[in-house]
C-alpha cells in the first residue's frame, strides 16, 4: 500500500512538472514572438503598439531614456493587483512568470527584419504579435497587462479577446495621434486590426464550435445518425410551424467546425429538403464538446 502511494505521488509530481514546463514554454515562445514584433518593427517604424506594450511605447517615444521593458514592468504592477482579486491563483502565478519573461524578452530580444514599407510592416507586426499573444493565452497564464483584463472580461461578460483588445487600444491611438503622429496612429490601427483577428484565430479558430438547428420530417433518423456516425449528442425541441400550425420536432446539436461538412452531407442524404441553421458559438462548456479556456 505504501509503495502504491509513493508511486502515485511520483507520477502526479511528474505530471505537474510537465504541465508547468509546457505552460512556461508556451509563454516563453509567445513572449519571444511579441518581443520580435516590438523591437524589430514597431520601434523602428515608430508605431504605437497595443495594450500596455503600446502605452509603454508611447511613453518611450516621449521620454527616450525610459526603456520599453522597464515601463512595461512598472505599468503591470497595478494590473496584477486587479488580477489577484478577479482571476484564479494559478493564472495569477503563471502571469507573473509571463510578465517577467516578456519584460526580459523586450530587453534582450533583437532580431533584424528587412521590411521597410510601412503598410507591410503593420501587417507583419500584427501577424507576429497576434500569434505570440495567442500562444501565450493558450497557456494557463498571460504576459500581464491587457491579457489579464481580457480574461476578466471573458469570465464576466464573455467578450471576445480581440474585441477587448480593439476597444482598449482606441485610447492608445488617440493618445499617440495627439501627442506624437497622426500618420503613426493610422498605421498602428492597421496593425491592431490584424493583431486582434489573428489572436481570435489562434485562441479559438479551429476549436470554435457550431450550434446546429435541424428541421425535417426525418428527424428521428437524422438524430440517430448524428449520434451514431458523428458521435455528438442531440437535443429534441418541440416546435410549431408558424404557417401550417402543425407540431414538429427540432433537433439541436453542437459540433466542431471540422465535423460540419460531415453533418451537412449526412442530413442531405437522408432528407434533401432539410432545413438547417448553422450559427457560431462564443464559448461552449462541456466534457466532450467544450472549448472553454482553462482561465
Amino acid at each position: 500500500m505504501e509503495k502504491q502511494i509513493k508511486k502515485w505521488s511520483s507520477g502526479a509530481m511528474v505530471g505537474i512538472t510537465r504541465q508547468v514546463a509546457w505552460n512556461l514554454l508556451l509563454i516563453s515562445l509567445g513572449s519571444f514572438l511579441c518581443a520580435v514584433a516590438v523591437n524589430s518593427i514597431l520601434i523602428p517604424q515608430k508605431f504605437f503598439g497595443a495594450g500596455f506594450t503600446g502605452l509603454a511605447l508611447v511613453v518611450h517615444y516621449i521620454f527616450p531614456s525610459l526603456p520599453v521593458a522597464v515601463m512595461y514592468f512598472i505599468l503591470n504592477i497595478p494590473v496584477f493587483a486587479l488580477g489577484w482579486m478577479y482571476v484564479g491563483r494559478r493564472f495569477f502565478l503563471y502571469s507573473i512568470a509571463g510578465m517577467l519573461i516578456f519584460s526580459g524578452a523586450l530587453a534582450w530580444t533583437h532580431v533584424s527584419l528587412p521590411v521597410y514599407d510601412k503598410i507591410l510592416s503593420a501587417l507583419l507586426a500584427g501577424i507576429i504579435m497576434g500569434v505570440g499573444s495567442g500562444v501565450i493565452l493558450k497557456s494557463l497564464g498571460s504576459a500581464g497587462g491587457l491579457d489579464i483584463l481580457s480574461v476578466i472580461l471573458i469570465k464576466l461578460f464573455s467578450v471576445r479577446l480581440g474585441t477587448t483588445i480593439l476597444a482598449f487600444n482606441s485610447l492608445i491611438l488617440v493618445a499617440g495621434a495627439l501627442l506624437l503622429s497622426l500618420e503613426g496612429a493610422i498605421y498602428t490601427l492597421i496593425y491592431i486590426y490584424v493583431n486582434s483577428h489573428v489572436v481570435n484565430v489562434v485562441v479559438t479558430g479551429l476549436s470554435q464550435r457550431k450550434a446546429i438547428f435541424i428541421i425535417s420530417p426525418e428527424w428521428e433518423r437524422i438524430s440517430h445518425e448524428i449520434m451514431e456516425k458523428i458521435q455528438r449528442g442531440v437535443t429534441i425541441l418541440k416546435g410549431r410551424g408558424g404557417y401550417t400550425g402543425g407540431d414538429m420536432q427540432i433537433l439541436y446539436t453542437v459540433i466542431s467546425m471540422q465535423e460540419l461538412p460531415r453533418l451537412k452531407d449526412l442530413v442531405r442524404k437522408i432528407d434533401p429538403d432539410v432545413f438547417v441553421v448553422v450559427s457560431d458559438t462564443l464559448e461552449v462548456m462541456g466534457t466532450r464538446i467544450g472549448n472553454q479556456p482553462h482561465w
